[in-house]
């Protein structure tokens, strides 16, 4: 089963490569929306340190909807994920290593470019260091939840806005708790249990949703 799952994740990251367009515009979307707000409300270190929280994870969720279309749709059109599921691995292992390789495309990079983020912010150590961990936990998170709206809505036509209005309500709780954490280590003070609450809802994406995902996939593409 393993070498099924890194089968699939290496085919992910090879197909992604080749459209390098589809890794590098989620990424291109987060960098410019962190590098407008300073421009447009004025390079104040204060005021752009107390609204960094806000601005890096809504930057980091839209990033993670702009990507998320992609994750299954093109495996749809070409008959490919009719035949993922027909292979002899769990379809929940088969959409565990589709969405690892759709984090280590989208989330992973986000948390290499925050050294860029701190600078752009006037973030302190401590602030940037609640920016990594929190992305490191919240976007395997959303990449996990997204997959559920992604695999219901696969077989539609134009389903973009319907996976948005699906998606959103479903990402508010980790965005709430991100920032909170954000801005917990902003003023100083502990964020162990935002990022405990961050850490439970990623296992329980972990553990639950793959099984959601299969059912959905089901219901889809039959």
């Amino acid at each position: 089963m393993l070498n099924s799952m890194s089968s699939i994740i290496r085919r992910e990251l090879l197909i992604a490569f080749r459209r390098q367009a589809d890794v590098f515009n989620p990424l291109w979307f987060f960098i410019i929306v962190i590098t407008l707000f300073p421009l447009s409300i004025g390079p104040e270190p204060n005021l752009l340190a107390r609204i960094a929280a806000g601005i890096v994870w809504v930057a980091a969720l839209l990033s993670a909807l702009l990507s998320l279309e992609r994750l299954l749709r093109d495996d749809f059109q070409d008959g490919a994920l009719e035949q993922m599921m027909l292979m002899p691995v769990p379809l929940p292992l088969v959409v565990i290593s589709k969405v690892i390789a759709h984090w280590l495309l989208t989330g992973l990079p986000l948390i290499l470019i925050s050294p860029l983020l701190a600078i752009l912010l006037s973030l302190d150590f401590n602030t940037w260091l609640a920016v990594v961990l929190t992305l490191l936990v919240g976007t395997p998170t959303l990449s996990f939840i997204g997959a559920i709206g992604v695999a219901l809505t696969v077989g539609l036509q134009k389903g973009g806005v319907l996976l948005s209005l699906l998606i959103l309500p479903l990402y508010i709780p980790v965005l709430i708790f991100a920032t909170s954490a954000i801005d917990a280590a902003s003023l100083g003070m502990a964020y162990s249990g935002q990022l405990a609450v961050l850490g439970a809802m990623f296992m329980g994406a972990l553990t639950l949703t793959p099984f959601a995902i299969s059912a959905a996939l089901r219901v889809s593409v039959n």
